[in-house]
């Protein structure tokens, strides 16, 4: 039975190694060089220090897959929407990790008072991350055409959308100065 659990650093070795598998196999990411362990151990430590979750799914004490939400943008306004990334290794699609992993990630980000997480899915063909995301119930909100290169080709993205909690109906509990 897979455990999904907060990430550790010595889980790094394995994240590191799925995202370079997608990164140098697949269009999910724009990113054409793999980052190594150290590079990966500071984006984890960046969204870990915004309170944001960091998430592992593993089985059997092996990692086969992880998730995180990192703010949208930077600015201040956006601070309760975030982007979703969720990777899996390349041995476990279709199993339904990706749904579980993503379902708690959302869980957990909104009882960090989260309000929007946004899909920013490379490539219009990327047809398991777009259904992950619609069996959770995001809605596709536009596709930006040709805007990457990878491979040889011109990829798409395509934005997908869902709130969380009380999303717009009601003023977060943090509203601040920033209006």
């Amino acid at each position: 039975m897979p455990l999904i659990r907060p990430s550790r650093e010595d889980d790094l070795d394995a994240i590191t190694h799925i995202y370079g598998h997608h990164v140098l196999h697949g269009t999910g990411t724009f990113e054409t060089t793999p980052p190594s362990v150290a590079d990966m151990a500071v984006r984890r430590a960046d969204v870990l220090g915004k309170g944001l979750p960091w998430l592992v799914i593993e089985e059997g004490g092996q990692v086969l897959g992880f998730a995180y939400g990192n703010w949208f943008k930077p600015r201040p306004a956006y601070r309760f929407s975030v982007e979703d990334s969720i990777y899996l290794a390349p041995d476990t699609a279709g199993k339904g990790l990706g749904r579980a992993l993503l379902a708690e990630l959302m869980a957990q980000l909104e009882r960090s008072g989260v309000r929007k997480v946004m899909a920013v899915i490379g490539d219009s063909a990327n047809a398991g991350s777009i259904g992950v995301h619609r069996a959770l119930g995001f809605e596709q909100v536009g596709v930006v055409p040709s805007c990457g290169w990878k491979f040889g080709r011109w990829l798409d993205i395509v934005i997908m959308q869902r709130s969380l909690g009380a999303g717009d109906s009601t003023p977060p509990e943090d509203s601040g100065s920033a209006a």
